[in-house]
């Protein structure tokens, strides 16, 4: 099991800002303040709700399946380590030729789709919750992680919060210091890996 430090990284780059301020700028680039605003709360809320759920449904059948805890770690291992190289490659990616597209005018639906899901609630996001809380020993583990995921959430819902000109500074910021986190978490990822192999064949 990954102490907190070692979580809260994975987690953070998973699921945190990095990847939502870009999209939420530009979703609410043609709404007033008080929209935006309305819109992150309630992309918080139902980003909240779906990990809960994700958690709690997704620890159970995996405990069902009886999956021993070293096959358990390395697939979290895995996972880990690709979305860590995948996001980095992305970061330094040529980006696509800008297009005349006409912005689409937001509404509070976009707090659902597809501002909660896929943005801030992401399918690696979800697997890797359900990985560390099925391989939380403890209830006091298990807490841990849940507020770990508190945590970060409270961060999206603060970035999501600030006003445009804040954002468009953290846009510079956040890919440099997604990156040097990209390529700890790369190597938590093969470390994790590594140890899971030396149980499976000592």
């Amino acid at each position: 099991m990954p102490d907190a430090a070692q979580i809260f990284t994975f987690l953070f780059l998973m699921l945190g800002p990095f990847k939502i301020i870009g999209p939420f700028a530009k979703m609410t680039q043609a709404a007033d303040r008080p929209l935006a605003r309305k819109l992150a709360l309630r992309a918080f809320i139902y980003s909240s709700i779906a990990l809960l759920l994700a958690a709690i449904i997704g620890e159970n059948v995996l405990l069902k399946f009886g999956i021993p805890v070293p096959i358990l770690a390395m697939a979290g291992g895995i996972i880990l380590f690709l979305v860590a190289l995948l996001n980095i490659i992305h970061q330094f990616a040529p980006s696509d030729a800008p297009t005349n597209q006409v912005a689409v005018p937001p509404t509070l639906n976009m707090a659902v789709s597809p501002l909660a899901f896929p943005t801030i609630v992401t399918p690696y996001g979800i697997a890797a919750v359900i990985v560390l809380m099925a391989l939380s020993p403890d209830l006091n583990s298990k807490l841990i992680v849940g507020a770990i995921v508190v945590g970060i959430m409270l961060v999206n819902l603060g970035f999501m919060m600030m006003g445009r000109k804040v954002l468009k500074i953290f846009l510079v910021i956040l890919p440099v210091l997604g990156a040097i986190l990209g390529v700890v978490q790369v190597a938590l990822g093969l470390m994790i890996m590594y140890n899971q192999f030396k149980i499976l064949f000592p």
